[in-house]
């Protein structure tokens, strides 16, 4: 391996870890707070994103349904044929974009406005269609990606990882989400065989 492939990958990890801090620096504590709100009141979670957005997206979705916060992962281009049939008044979904105007994400931000859920957005762009629809803000601050290209969703990808995270968190806390319940609703791998072995 080349020596400046190694000082890449280890300036990637010091990126990145930069990339935590200005999401720790940057997190809201009243924004928050409405989107845990938001999310224990609301019957349905719908998370939806492109790309590695919305990986991160898909993996918040599993994530709400481990502490029994029913959600589901929309791509959009099923959400745009049809599928957002399944959002309803109270409901709330989660998109998320960097820069807050991409392209498929603009007519499926307008039927949750006309449909009257409450829309958590994520992004660092806060006069973008995205953050000026949303009803909750929750928000990206990226100084660069880690690859050397700065092109790649790697630090941005990190940090949205990390608000998910921290809402993932704080709905725990919130909603006196137990082991017990986590037990009856993960019965397989190795997590489920610790939490069920006295059971």
């Amino acid at each position: 391996m080349k020596a400046e492939a190694w000082a890449a990958a280890r300036q990637s990890i010091q990126i990145e870890q930069r990339a935590i801090g200005f999401v720790l620096a940057s997190l809201d504590e009243a924004s928050l707070s409405r989107a845990v709100a938001a999310v224990v009141a609301a019957p349905r979670v719908i998370t939806c994103a492109s790309g590695s957005s919305g990986i991160a997206a898909m993996k918040l979705a599993h994530s709400l349904c481990c502490i029994e916060q029913p959600a589901k992962f929309m791509p959009p281009s099923e959400a745009i044929h049809g599928g957002l049939g399944c959002v309803q008044p109270g409901d709330a979904v989660i998109m998320v974009s960097r820069g807050g105007k991409t392209a498929e994400l603009l007519p499926i931000i307008d039927v949750v406005k006309k449909k009257k859920a409450v829309l958590i957005a994520v992004t660092e762009n806060l006069a973008s269609p995205l953050g000026m629809e949303a009803d909750v803000l929750l928000r990206l601050k990226i100084a660069s990606e880690s690859d050397p290209l700065n092109l790649m969703a790697t630090s941005s990808f990190v940090a949205t990882l990390a608000v998910f995270d921290a809402l993932l968190a704080a709905l725990i806390v919130e909603t006196d989400y137990s082991k017990e319940q986590f037990a009856l609703i993960h019965p397989g791998g190795a997590v489920g065989e610790k939490l069920n072995k006295s059971r």
